[in-house]
Formats: C-alpha cells, sequence, structure tokens
C-alpha cells in the first residue's frame, strides 16, 4: 500500500477529559461495634443495606442483629449500615479456606488415608491417617480433621461452603501457615481449599482490646462511617473515653450510647454517664435512656435518612419515633433531670402519643445543628477542593479568581438554603467585611473575601487565597409552644 500523510497534519484535535470530583461524605453511615467472631479480625468492618444481610452473617440472636433492627426499623428507611468487629477478648489464629467445590459424602467417604501439611505456632506437622469413609456430611469431615489437629493446638470447623482452621489457645503470639502437601498418604490440601493459592489471608492471634483501641482501629480502617456506637454493654470510663477520641479527632464523626441505669433519672446522682459528658461539653456524643440498650440506634436511623441535597429535608430529632422501642413512662421530675443532663428519651404523653425528646447532644448543641453543619464543612471544602482541581488552567491569585472561589462556596450554600439548614435572619454575632451585628441576611448568608491587594506579600508568596469568611444563619427549628388565649364575655 502506498505511503499516506496523516491528518494531523491539517486538522489535529485532542480530547481532554476532566477528571473526575472528589465525592463528598456520606452524613448517614452508622458503625455498630460488636464482639461477634463473625466479621474476621483482618477484615473488621462489613457494610449493609438492609437486615436481611445483618441477619444472614450474625443470626437473629446476636446483639449486632438487634441494634441494627432498631436501626433499619425507621422510616423513612436508612439505607447503609456498617457493623464493625470489637475484638473484645484474645482471638485465635485463623486459616479460612475458599470455597469448597466437592461436598458431596462421595467426594470424601472414599479417602482412608487423607493427609497435609500445616504450621501451626512456627511449627510443621503433618496431619495424617484421615478416615473419612464413616462421616455422612461436611461436618463430619471438619470433625475428622478437628480430632486429628487436636494434640497440636489447632482445630477445624465447617462454616457451610469453606473449612475454618483455628488455634486452640489466643492472643498474639498464636499464627498459622498454609497448608501443603504432605510427604505420604492422599493429599487433601487442595481439596480443603486451605492452600496459600485458595485460601484466604492469614489471620494473627491478636490480643483483647478496649473500646477506645475499637474506635481507632475502625477509624483507620475503613473513612466510611460517620456515627458509631457499641452493640454491647460498656462502662462509664469506656464510654468517656470514646467519647473523647470522637471529640478530638480531626474528622467529624458522632458517638452515640444507651444509658440503662435508671439511677440516671435521679437529680442526686451526678456521676452518671450523661452528666460527666455533660460537664466534659461533648457536642459529639447522643445519650438516650432507655429500657432498651440499642435504643439510639433508632434514633441515629431516623437521623441518618437526612438526604441533604433534597428540598427541605433537614429535621430535629425531637418528636420523632422509635419504632420497635417502648416508650419510658416518666414522671415530670423525671423528664425534667434527663432534660438538666442533656439525656434524650423516648417518652409516653398523656394524649396516647410517645416522642423523643430534646434531640441533643451532650454538651447542649442540637443534633441536626453538629449533623448539618458537618455536611455543610465538608461540602465547601470538597467543592473548593475540586475548583481547584478540575480546573484545566490555574485559578489566578486575584481578585477575579478568588471569586471564582466565592461563587463555589456561595453554591453550597444556597444548597444549605435549600435543604432547610440555613435560612433568612438577623445577624446577632460579631460583623466583619460589610456585615454588622443586627443586619438583616436576606438570603441566610453573606460571603467575605478580603481583596487581593490588602493580602501580605509573604501570603502571597505562598499562593494562598486570601481570607474568606462566611456567616450563615441557621433555620434552628420550633420544639415547643406557648399560647395565651384571653376570653372575654
Amino acid at each position: 500500500m502506498a505511503s499516506t500523510l496523516s491528518v494531523d497534519r491539517v486538522v489535529r484535535v485532542s480530547v481532554n477529559l476532566q477528571p473526575k470530583a472528589a465525592q463528598r461524605r456520606n452524613f448517614g453511615v452508622l458503625c455498630i461495634a460488636g464482639s461477634s467472631d463473625v466479621i474476621m479480625p483482618n477484615e473488621r468492618i462489613r457494610y449493609y443495606t438492609g437486615i436481611d444481610g445483618v441477619a444472614n452473617d450474625f443470626g437473629v440472636d446476636a446483639p449486632e442483629y438487634k441494634a441494627a433492627e432498631l436501626f433499619f426499623s425507621q422510616t423513612p428507611r436508612p439505607y447503609i449500615l456498617g457493623i464493625g468487629r470489637w475484638i473484645k477478648a484474645d482471638t485465635p489464629a485463623y486459616l479460612i479456606g475458599g470455597t469448597v467445590t466437592q461436598t458431596a459424602v462421595s467426594d470424601w467417604s472414599g479417602i482412608a488415608d487423607g493427609a497435609f501439611g500445616l504450621v501451626v505456632n512456627g511449627t510443621g506437622i503433618t496431619v495424617d491417617g484421615l478416615d473419612f469413609s464413616g462421616t455422612t456430611n461436611m461436618n463430619g469431615v471438619a470433625g475428622v480433621i478437628a480430632a486429628a489437629l487436636a494434640a497440636d493446638g489447632a482445630t477445624c470447623t465447617w462454616e457451610g461452603d469453606h473449612f475454618r482452621v483455628a488455634t486452640i489457645g489466643t492472643g498474639a503470639e498464636q499464627a498459622l501457615g498454609f497448608a501443603v502437601a504432605p510427604g505420604a498418604g492422599t493429599d487433601i490440601s487442595a481439596k480443603l481449599a486451605v492452600t496459600e493459592a485458595l485460601a484466604l489471608p492469614l489471620v494473627a492471634g491478636m490480643d483483647a482490646e478496649t473500646p477506645l483501641e475499637c474506635a481507632l482501629e475502625l477509624a483507620d480502617h475503613s473513612g466510611g462511617w460517620y456515627g458509631l456506637t457499641f452493640a454491647d454493654a460498656l462502662t462509664t470510663a469506656e464510654h468517656l473515653a470514646v467519647s473523647g477520641y470522637v471529640e478530638a479527632a480531626s474528622k467529624s464523626r458522632m458517638y452515640a450510647a444507651t444509658v440503662t441505669d435508671s439511677r440516671i433519672l435521679s437529680s442526686t446522682v451526678t456521676d452518671d454517664l450523661a452528666s460527666q459528658l455533660k460537664a466534659l461539653g461533648r457536642n459529639r456524643t447522643f445519650v438516650q435512656y432507655s429500657a432498651n440498650q440499642y435504643a439510639a440506634c433508632s434514633a441515629l436511623g431516623r437521623a441518618f435518612t437526612v438526604n441533604f441535597n433534597a428540598n427541605r429535608s433537614t429535621i430535629t430529632l425531637k418528636f420523632k419515633q422509635e419504632p420497635g422501642v417502648v416508650a419510658e413512662g416518666l414522671t415530670e421530675t423525671q423528664a425534667t433531670t434527663l432534660t438538666s443532663k442533656n439525656c434524650n428519651v423516648f417518652a409516653a404523653y398523656d394524649n396516647d402519643t410517645a416522642i423523643l425528646q430534646e434531640g441533643v447532644m451532650s454538651g447542649g448543641a442540637f443534633f441536626d445543628e453538629i449533623h448539618g453543619l458537618d455536611w455543610l464543612q465538608n461540602a465547601v471544602q470538597t467543592e473548593c477542593y475540586n475548583a481547584l482541581y478540575q480546573s484545566k488552567t490555574k485559578i489566578p491569585q486575584t481578585d477575579a479568581g478568588v471569586n471564582r472561589i466565592v461563587a463555589t462556596i456561595s453554591k453550597v450554600m444556597k444548597e444549605g438554603v435549600n435543604n432547610g439548614l440555613i435560612a433568612p435572619g438577623m445577624w446577632n454575632a460579631d460583623g466583619f467585611g460589610q456585615l454588622e451585628t443586627g443586619d438583616y441576611l436576606p438570603t441566610g448568608f453573606y460571603i467575605y473575601a478580603q481583596p487581593v491587594d490588602d493580602q501580605p506579600q509573604s501570603e502571597r508568596e505562598q499562593r494562598k487565597a486570601p481570607p474568606i469568611q462566611v456567616a450563615a444563619k441557621l433555620a434552628g427549628a420550633i420544639h415547643s409552644v406557648d399560647v395565651q388565649i384571653d376570653v372575654n364575655r
């Protein structure tokens, strides 16, 4: 074929695909930490979109299921939940096999001299003489292997579609290796799917951890969750430790705890969890009193259904229902005591209704304020980042360039107005820019950027934008009404 010239000599076309924007956080994900051994320590956390998945993994009697049931019972129903593993006690080492395809009795009953090699706590062993001729199911196969492993400090169980080998001892010194072919006998290492090529990654033994250590591990393992609670009974000191971490963490999160001790109803008791958290001013901890130890999961289930992208979607937690939780019958004194301790409760009223009250955090801020402002902070941060990240050319260090950033922030603030977090009102705080105390904010917000010409040279040389300040007026919510009726004959 004769040589031809490229069309690029005449017309050159290039296509630049803009990078995908960084995603905003999801402020509707609760992580329930529990000590059931369903989730392996190296996996740490699983996410579920419904209660069926939780039931399949944990069964209906596990604490994790009972807490998740209250979370998913809310209306509207939240759509995602994380369950994290708390290493409450020392754990053994695990060798989790891959899926076994040969599960018929005939696949095993003909083997009378099965064998495989294994390393248990650093010692190589040969498991041999495995006679499966009398087995009738896969549990029986695992039983034969477990009996042979017992003398070497290990055991074996059938998990429905795979084998699980574990050390009998527990703690960080426990370890297992993958199965290998033996020197003699019928090699069943691959048949068990516990070889390096077929099994899951090895899981070393672990020492027990405190709830605080668990929270740190869960935060390090996954940034996908926003709220945290434990499906277990924690001491007051343990709650305080986890609450302190959540309060101080750089990534905004919330902690929830349910108090079942009725002593909290007395104003003379001041060492209860709610009283101590209030004294510490913990605005990222939500405490609820209830006879149901998982009640706070229901409250967060309702709060975490908020879609901040929707119109008038923000809510207050007060007046909300808790399906599956029995309302507490309180005296006026007891209700007042709980309110004074910033402790929430699902309370029965004398008009045959029950409501969650007061929807407040331990430090005194309302739940919806903290929740909404966390969303606002992340939305502004993410969109400003994307403005820089996705720009095909540089954003200049000029007033015009700063105005592009201001426009980006303004767009997010309008989202806050749309979802009901922000609303027009009088600005009663200190002023800045052209805003003064007592000014009315007709849009609900005001943005001020310092002129570039007023920026110190040292700041300019670091390519920083001038300071940008935003005033936002929260919409708030009405929690009580006082009506006076004057009657004249």
